[in-house]
């Protein structure tokens, strides 16, 4: 195994959405040890997404650091957005430092998928070619997410490990997926946290590795966009459906040290204090 040597020195940043994940419930299955063990020893907050509790408007607001006011996305069609106007977390962080180099990996199209509405990640063409930026795109709506986050796991454990890069986001729908299908009492819900915490845990140890051999800093944060109600779905304005949270562990550096309660419109700017 070869790891590639990275000459920038500030804190790696590595965003990990899960979508429509209950945390709590999740950590009090048993089925979702690595997220206990992070939830643990972190800096933790809990957020309240805005209405619609969807993921369109919600993802938007966490990836780009503006409210819907502004995005103008306010359902999953995103018809009439104002995403020129609300620049996402990777290309902020490389308008802020033109060295660094990003990636993102994700299977619901809209986040990432430069031929599908959106996206709400720029595809900046010119810096891919020049190697400061990468995505990997799946269709987990039609292929299945069981099968795509897998795809998107492998694919960002290669990046950190070929890569390294300065900042990411990597996205995972099983657990939404579940949770729409079956409902979020028993069942494929938590068989679907399982597998996405597993694949949290391989990112995970790739990171201790570059931190073992390079001794480089990095800060993984975990979050979501809405949750769920317990026969599923979602889009409603119950506690249950409107609550999500961060989750920030440092390897290498300190945790952060982010003040005790935050909005999802302000994740960005904490993580871009970051580096």
């Amino acid at each position: 195994m070869s790891y590639s040597f990275s000459m920038t020195s500030q804190t790696k940043i590595l965003l990990i959405g899960i979508d429509g994940l209950i945390l709590q419930r999740a950590i009090d299955s048993g089925r979702a040890a690595t997220l206990a063990t992070l939830r643990a020893d972190s800096y933790f907050s809990e957020m309240v997404v805005d209405m619609p509790t969807v993921s369109g408007p919600s993802w938007t607001t966490l990836l780009t650091g503006v409210t819907q006011q502004v995005h103008k996305v306010i359902d999953n069609d995103y018809g009439n957005h104002n995403l020129a106007a609300a620049p996402d977390l990777l290309t902020q962080a490389r308008m802020l430092k033109p060295e660094i180099v990003t990636y993102a990996a994700a299977g619901w199209p809209p986040l990432i998928d430069p031929n599908d509405v959106g996206p709400v990640i720029r595809t900046r063409v010119a810096d891919q070619s020049t190697g400061k930026h990468s995505i990997f795109v799946r269709d987990g709506e039609t292929n299945g997410y069981e099968t795509v986050d897998v795809e998107v796991a492998q694919d960002a454990v290669r990046a950190i490990r070929e890569i390294a890069p300065d900042a990411s986001f990597v996205y995972f729908c099983g657990a939404d997926e579940a949770g729409h299908l079956d409902g979020t009492i028993e069942g494929s819900y938590f068989d679907a946290i399982n597998r996405i915490d597993g694949l949290v845990a391989q990112m995970h140890h790739a990171i201790l590795e570059r931190h073992r051999m390079l001794k480089e800093k990095w800060l993984i944060v975990i979050t979501t966009d809405h949750g769920h109600r317990d026969e599923g779905g979602h889009g409603g304005d119950s506690p249950q459906e409107r609550a999500s949270f961060v989750i920030a562990h440092g390897v290498g550096v300190q945790h952060p040290s982010w003040p005790a309660q935050i909005k999802p419109e302000e994740l960005v700017g904490h993580l871009l204090s970051t580096l």
